[in-house]
């Protein structure tokens, strides 16, 4: 399949807007559902900021920057197809931009994004989050791996080809 990874991004969106429509409409602002014991819960929770509730209430900012963003990923993600990149490597781009939009879609419309898995380890209490956030998450850390494979067997390559072209001089 061709573009794979838009369909990728579109099934995140589908997903992330099935997820928060749920939250929204079957739980209050704040209502918990124990998933196992205290450690994972679905949780109602709105973020109006970033990552761990950074940059409170700047929705301008966030709309201009995902829309940069997102711009930058579909011209990236061309430019990879073209060049036979990895399909890992495209995944990774498609999760992002799904996850992105997700998000973006969500700051637009209400202002704040709709969160709901709450993990506590101990006394600590990890941020809210949804399911754009975890195919960001897991996106980046596609193509994170995608660079150290490729790079990797970039520099095997070329030490293979200096170590040919020294045999070849004596």
């Amino acid at each position: 399949m061709r573009f794979y990874y838009y369909i990728i991004a579109i099934i995140v969106l589908v997903i992330d807007f099935i997820t928060k429509l749920v939250i929204k409409t079957q739980l209050n602002l704040g209502d918990e559902i124990s998933v196992i014991g205290n450690f994972f819960l679905i949780t109602s929770h709105r973020n109006r900021g970033a990552a761990f509730g950074i940059l409170q209430d700047q929705r301008t900012f966030f709309i201009i920057i995902t829309v940069i963003i997102v711009a930058g990923l579909i011209w990236y993600t061309q430019v990879m197809r073209k060049t036979g990149a990895h399909p890992r490597l495209l995944s990774g781009l498609g999760l992002v931009l799904g996850g992105a939009i997700g998000n973006f879609i969500d700051r637009a419309r209400f202002g704040e994004v709709v969160d709901f898995f709450k993990f506590n380890f101990g006394s600590y209490g990890f941020p809210i989050f949804n399911i754009a956030d975890s195919a960001i998450v897991i996106g980046v850390a596609l193509i994170l791996l995608d660079t150290l494979i490729t790079t990797r067997q970039e520099s095997k390559d070329a030490a293979k080809s200096e170590h040919k072209g020294m045999q070849e001089n004596e």
